[in-house]
């Protein structure tokens, strides 16, 4: 049996605190593939929780679904992150890219909406706080749950982002 697993997540983590979302995310790939045999990680790739999850998924023996907010995406990330994006999207087994050019929030929730409606469950790298902006952690974590999804919260015992 294959689970198809989701991630959102925040990005601009500390080192301190990308580290420790790691081990996190690493465990939580872990039990879900010792429960289910394969797992398939669904991921945007964006710098932060998502690249970790992507990594952690392929070092698993998993493989990768990209969804692409935008045709412009990657022109968003920072300079210094685009080499990671490109290795992890080239070895995407699948990618979906959503019909807008520019990556704004609307983009943002589509894609975090498609992430959740292919998937059995999601994982977020989230400090429980509200959004900053639409279409960000907290919206897509809303809408899984909306949608009965369910959702497992990651984030370091007294963090601060």
């Amino acid at each position: 049996m294959t689970t198809q697993l989701a991630i959102t997540g925040h990005r601009g983590l500390s080192a301190e605190l990308e580290a420790e979302v790691d081990r996190m995310i690493r465990a939580a790939v872990a039990r879900t593939d010792a429960e289910t045999g394969a797992v398939v990680g669904v991921s945007c790739l964006a710098d932060g929780a998502d690249a970790v999850f992507a990594q952690a998924v392929l070092d698993a023996g998993g493989s990768l679904v990209a969804v692409l907010p935008a045709s412009r995406y990657r022109e968003t990330l920072p300079e210094e992150y685009q080499p990671v994006y490109d290795r992890l999207l080239a070895r995407a087994g699948k990618v979906v890219q959503l019909p807008f050019v520019t990556p704004d929030p609307h983009a943002y929730m589509e894609a975090g909406k498609r992430m959740v409606d292919e998937s059995d469950s999601l994982l977020a790298v989230w400090d429980g706080q509200p959004g900053r902006g639409p279409g960000g952690t907290a919206d897509v974590v809303a809408y899984a749950r909306s949608q009965g999804v369910p959702v497992t919260v990651l984030w370091p015992e007294g963090a601060i982002r």
